[in-house]
């Protein structure tokens, strides 16, 4: 419900019959005009919470790779040979990583197009004024559905599915995460980027429930903005986890 403000009148000396000044209220548009609690508080914090939630992501990677290059240089004496040996055995990615990173390179582009949609759209909205004015932001008066979340969300399933087969290559070959080194890096960092960017799965279908349930277009905004800059970090993650795993076996 929007909240009347009441004009605000300024007592002055009356000097040559000139009354009271009355200054009108401010102009409410329904996106919070910068106050507390408004429009661009939330899509900051949102964002700052955001940040912490990656740098966490960050470090576990962080470790994962020193954790990489110092087992690849550990070794025992070998009597025999008279030389340390390694049980560090390179192993041959699955062809399909490559198909993978195709997509998950084209979500990208897919979901910053959904992003720059209605990011044109709120721009079109404020310009014009919030009609009515609403706590939460402007309500949508006209169900227009984003194409574009929804080709994302089909595309992260799509490289969630291609990093499963890429895992039962691995087991047909002979190789599982017990088989050797090489191979448990392999699940592990693989594996702990396909559950983070699951999340960013389930981040993208409450996206489009936003849509469909009429939610406010600046609740919608804020929620692919920090679902789009989630993904666009997933994305850049993954192909250092792929280069890690290619460049340095």
């Amino acid at each position: 419900m929007a909240t009347t403000l009441s004009p605000v009148v300024v007592d002055e000396p009356k000097v040559g019959g000139r009354g009271p000044t009355i200054i009108p209220p401010p102009r409410d548009d329904g996106w919070g005009g910068g106050r507390p609690g408004g429009y661009h508080d939330r899509l900051r914090r949102y964002r700052i919470g955001l940040f912490f939630a990656l740098a966490a992501v960050v470090m576990l990677f962080v470790a994962f790779t020193s954790a990489y290059i110092v087992r690849q240089g550990v070794g025992t004496w070998n009597e025999a040979a008279g030389r340390y040996v390694t049980d560090w055995r390179p192993i041959a990615l699955p062809p399909i990583l490559w198909v993978n990173t195709a997509i998950l390179l084209l979500s990208s582009f897919t979901l910053a197009m959904a992003r720059r949609s209605l990011a044109r759209r709120v721009k079109t909205s404020r310009s014009h004024g919030a009609s009515p004015p609403s706590a939460s932001g402007l309500i949508m008066t006209a169900h227009q559905p984003v194409p574009w979340l929804g080709v994302t969300l089909v595309l992260g399933l799509g490289f969630l599915a291609g990093q499963w087969l890429a895992w039962q290559q691995m087991r047909h070959l002979g190789l599982f995460i017990s088989s050797n080194p090489s191979s448990s890096f392999f699940y592990v960092l693989t594996g702990a980027h396909g559950v983070h960017l699951l999340g960013g799965v389930l981040a993208l279908a409450y996206a489009a429930m936003t849509s469909l349930l009429r939610k406010p277009l600046a609740t919608r905004f804020i929620v692919v903005d920090v679902t789009a800059l989630f993904w666009h970090f997933m994305d850049f993650l993954w192909l250092y986890i792929f280069a890690l795993l290619h460049f340095a076996r």
